[in-house]
């Protein structure tokens, strides 16, 4: 039976899910360098053991209430074709191995914005952890946007 690991992550009152084959480090909150003239969700930069990155406050991506980082405050660093991205989460729980057929397609469960950024959901005992499609949360629809904030990380950089 084929399973994979997950990193599993609260936002707001929900638990959600990577694969952590994804996931190359989870940090504390760092500064954050505001860009101007970018979408709100996207945070800023931070400046990582020597390299810039863009992040993505995922509330704000999910249109939930914005809160202030406290102690459970966590920057997911993942890597999606080829780029590292930040994702500010509520708080970091557990990894988890899960078994492939305990895993949904969305369809079924799920509807409106949340379907969106969501590519399945894991069924773990009594939990139901929706599994990040982590492409669409970068990329869909503003593509544009990111890829500005990628090339003024460049600039930033050098």
């Amino acid at each position: 039976m084929a399973s994979r690991q997950l990193v599993i992550f609260n936002v707001g009152d929900e638990e959600f899910g990577v694969d952590i084959s994804y996931v190359n480090s989870i940090e504390r909150p760092l500064k954050i360098f505001k860009i101007p003239n970018v979408p709100e969700y996207i945070e800023g930069l931070i400046n990582l053991r020597g390299k810039v990155y863009s992040v993505i406050n995922l509330r704000k991506r999910f249109n939930l209430p914005v809160k202030e980082f406290d102690d459970f405050t966590k920057i997911i660093m993942v890597t999606v074709n080829s780029t590292i991205v930040g994702f500010i989460v509520d708080a970091v729980s557990e990894i988890i191995k899960v078994e492939d057929t305990d895993i949904e397609d969305t369809s079924s469960v799920l509807n409106g914005n949340r379907k969106r950024f969501v590519n399945g959901v894991a069924k773990v005992n009594e939990r139901v952890i929706m599994l990040v499609d982590l492409n669409s949360v970068i990329f869909e629809p503003e593509e544009s946007a990111f890829s500005s904030i990628q090339l003024q990380s460049a600039t930033v950089s050098s």
